[in-house]
């Protein structure tokens, strides 16, 4: 989808149903996009930034209006342990859980439910969301704009190997899980 004429599109789709529902986080996207058309980095990181944003909001209102609709949802895949520490964390520090989880890869749909459903104020979710989303996309974006031709080299050459690593460690990680469980 990175090189079609509406990745764009797809792009913002992605970002947006990733902080409410969708499991995969955008960076996939928005990595390849940028590999693809280096020169439109920055655009692809403010649609991203938009969009995942304006994902949040709604997974917020789902959290607060709806919470019992969605709930079999976050039990489908098996998120129930961390929405119940997430809402712990929010009980105890609140904004603060909110930053720090819009900037790193724990599962940003479980934040923006839980800030609705524990009735955090709208305007700090937003500013906490806004910040952490901008410092995340931003940080991939700038991250790919000073690599640039050498990381698209690298993944060319090795994506074949990393693909496999990545479904080998997804096999042990289920296996582990099956074994605790």
């Amino acid at each position: 989808w990175s090189q079609h004429r509406h990745a764009n599109y797809y792009l913002a789709a992605v970002s947006f149903s990733e902080a409410c529902v969708f499991p995969i986080p955008p960076d996939v996207m928005l990595i390849s996009m940028t590999l693809a058309k280096p020169a439109r980095v920055w655009r692809y990181a403010a649609i991203t930034v938009i969009s995942s944003v304006c994902g949040g909001v709604l997974g917020y209102f789902l959290g607060y209006f709806a919470l019992e609709l969605i709930y079999p949802i976050i039990e489908y895949f098996n998120y129930t342990d961390g929405y119940m520490q997430v809402q712990a964390w929010f009980q105890r520090w609140g904004f603060w859980a909110l930053l720090i989880a819009g900037f790193t890869p724990i599962p940003y749909k479980l934040f923006t439910i839980a800030a609705g459903a524990t009735q955090m104020s709208l305007l700090p979710f937003i500013v906490a969301v806004i910040i952490a989303r901008t410092l995340r996309f931003y940080l991939v974006a700038f991250l790919l704009y000073i690599s640039g031709d050498s990381l698209k080299n690298f993944l060319h050459k090795y994506i074949d190997a990393i693909g496999w690593i990545v479904v080998a460690g997804a096999i042990i990680a289920y296996i582990v899980y099956r074994i605790i469980k």
